[in-house]
């Protein structure tokens, strides 16, 4: 049974084991990179070390916490190891974690500027900060007509951007009646675009078959020419273009889209312009990778995540609109329990009507932990790093005869395949994956499997960069040794 004579935590029994807990992250951390990277579990091994029924009473803590240690860390793929290349980093930090927990512990909702004033204000700040730290659009601070606000992922704020997209083009008549089946509207992007965008436009009620694909250059970034043609094709049939998503690092290949002309083309139509730049975003930290956001002046919406490349730990992504006033009037409804003074004099933002759900967390806590235990400098530093080892990186590939890169590698993600069949690409995936040394994901380049190296992780040093390519070169010589015959290991 727990120590107290209740189930009620007390403040000391709190005190205690929170700094069980931080003790035992803290060790984490430092043992992390012994861990196999990709978790080795088998299918439903955790559910089987559990009990089959909710215990009657109470456990004490430290049986709970060594649980952890016994059930959940094997069945874990370690996103904060410095050996984890795959998807997209999702790193967090000391103060990142320890903003999260003020923010837990102190549980507030902050869906009005009322229920609790610093977290709306904060949030507001803070966002502002960013549009500074950036260099984003004068449009987006809060002091204009536009503003940012945190939604927890890239594909919420899309959805956002969609539904105010949707009811700028419909002059408000779906917060009425619903979409009109007679005018039908048209969105549009890469087809290397994220899939957030066809499946916010399923929810919105637009639907997957008013979402036109549009073709991609020898770099995988959309082709201005050919979304022109698309949108032209569209209005002459009758329809509507109304949205286009484009796209500062796309998932697969980080390519960037043309901004400026994408943007200009958005004008001619009067479409709105929504601008993804989840991970890469961040890069714009620094003066000389600001090249991600040239033409970020025609958007009319844009996002990134500070939860991929800024040490902020997930949930955080960062979305502003030129004008707020369409977004909060897609998604207001002021139901009596919510009416209060301060909302109704005008001076305040309800950030409930900023995004989908009524509840929201205190975000803004950890970001602000974490820009300034950093400070931007210190922010600008790690990138710099990242992104000279994924040049670096991609050096060896293309020295390396056996290997080929398979897109440009702008920033800090490196598309590549060693040279032959696709069947051999995914099994050499796979050995390097099983080793637990490493982690990569693929993706189809052209057709093609290729493997995905992004650098990203907060403790990630240039020795862990170095020898995850030692263990990808003598994983493919090992695999060409036994294709010719010979077992041998290297």
């Amino acid at each position: 049974m727990p120590p107290s004579a209740t189930p009620h935590m007390t403040p000391e029994e709190f005190r205690r084991y929170g700094y069980a807990v931080v003790d035992w992250l803290a060790n984490y951390q430092r043992r992390v990179e012994s861990f196999p990277v990709l978790s080795q579990a088998a299918p439903n091994s955790t559910r089987a070390l559990l009990p089959a029924e909710a215990p009657q009473q109470g456990e004490p803590f430290e049986l709970i916490l060594a649980d952890v240690e016994r059930i959940i860390l094997p069945g874990l793929t370690h996103w904060q190891s410095p050996n984890f290349f795959a998807y997209f980093p999702a790193n967090s930090s000391g103060p990142s974690v320890l903003g999260d927990l003020l923010s837990s512990g102190l549980g507030i909702q902050g869906m009005l500027w009322a229920t609790s004033p610093a977290a709306t204000e904060l949030e507001t700040h803070v966002l502002d900060w960013l549009v500074d730290m950036l260099d984003l659009p004068r449009g987006f601070l809060s002091s204009g007509s536009g503003g940012g606000v945190i939604q927890d992922s890239a594909s919420s704020a899309a959805l956002c951007a969609i539904l105010a997209a949707r009811e700028r083009a419909t002059e408000g008549a779906t917060n009425r009646s619903g979409v009109n089946q007679q005018q039908q509207l048209l969105a549009y992007c890469s087809s290397q675009a994220h899939s957030s965008i066809e499946k916010g436009l399923r929810v919105a009620g637009i639907g997957s078959a008013n979402l036109r694909l549009v073709e991609v250059d020898e770099t995988f970034a959309l082709r201005p020419d050919a979304l022109r043609a698309q949108m032209e094709e569209d209005r002459r049939g009758g329809a509507t273009p109304f949205f286009v998503a484009a796209t500062a690092g796309t998932t697969s290949s980080n390519a960037m889209d043309p901004l400026d002309r994408i943007g200009r083309v958005c004008n001619e139509f009067g479409a709105w312009l929504h601008v993804d730049a989840a991970m890469s975003g961040t890069a714009a930290l620094c003066p000389e990778l600001r090249f991600i956001h040239k033409g970020l002046d025609y958007a009319d919406s844009y996002c990134f995540d500070p939860h991929k490349w800024m040490f902020t730990n997930f949930d955080c992504t960062a979305f502003y609109v030129r004008e707020r006033q369409r977004l909060i009037s897609a998604l207001t409804i002021i139901p009596e329990y919510l009416r209060n003074q301060a909302s109704e004099s005008g001076a305040v933002w309800d950030y409930r009507d900023w995004h989908v759900p009524l509840g929201r967390r205190f975000r803004a806590l950890k970001l602000w932990f974490v820009i300034r235990h950093f400070g931007v400098e210190g922010l600008r530093q790690y990138v710099r790093r990242h992104v000279a080892w994924g040049r670096q990186f991609a050096g060896w590939v293309r020295d390396d005869r056996h290997f080929q890169l398979m897109a440009p590698a702008p920033l800090n993600l490196v598309c590549f395949r060693h040279v032959g069949p696709d069947d051999f690409n995914a099994e050499l995936l796979r050995r390097i994956n099983q080793t637990g040394r490493a982690y990569l994901t693929h993706t189809r380049l052209s057709g093609a499997f290729t493997l995905r190296f992004c650098v990203g992780q907060t403790n990630t040093e240039l020795r862990h960069v170095e020898a995850a390519w030692l263990l990808i070169q003598q994983t493919a010589a090992q695999m060409r040794l036994e294709a010719a015959g010979h077992n041998s290991p290297i």
